[in-house]
């Protein structure tokens, strides 16, 4: 966004929350393309058929992004929650990832990435919990977890 370069979000999980990241992307709105598509913390689920229901969904939107050659960068906001609950087929995302066309930097999101992912990624980052106020019964918190 800073080099004026096209950028697509998908968010797989937080769905139509009104979260600080929408916020701040909206400010960008000719350059962002932001789509949050989840039903919100998996971990939490009622409704397991529903959660991979909108997993499927925001892959969907997230291939149409891949394959536009508008963007150079899409990011799959905590997409590898759905990858972990095999809500999606990483097999099947890899093959998409890996023939995406040049130029295009993808951002998959999100702890426990699968073995298979890692592999086929250029870059890997791993952020670890120490201390989490989740752990001692805190709700998710305005900026700090959306």
């Amino acid at each position: 966004v800073g080099h004026e370069m096209l950028v697509g979000v998908i968010q797989f999980i937080k769905g139509a929350w009104n979260t600080g990241e929408l916020r701040a992307l909206e400010t960008f709105s000719k350059l962002v393309t932001f789509k949050a598509l989840g039903e919100g913390f998996t971990w939490e689920t009622q409704h397991k058929e529903r959660d991979i229901a909108a997993a499927k969904t925001a892959w969907e939107a997230a291939k149409e992004m891949i394959a536009d050659h508008t963007y150079a960068m899409v990011m799959l906001d905590e997409m590898n929650i759905a990858l972990r609950y095999d809500y999606l087929d990483v097999g099947a995302v890899v093959d998409v990832l890996s023939s995406k066309h040049p130029g295009l930097h993808v951002v998959v999101t999100g702890r426990n990435a699968k073995p298979e992912l890692i592999e086929a990624a250029d870059l890997v980052t791993e952020m670890t919990i120490v201390k989490h106020p989740f752990r001692e019964g805190v709700k998710a918190q305005p900026s700090i977890e959306f």
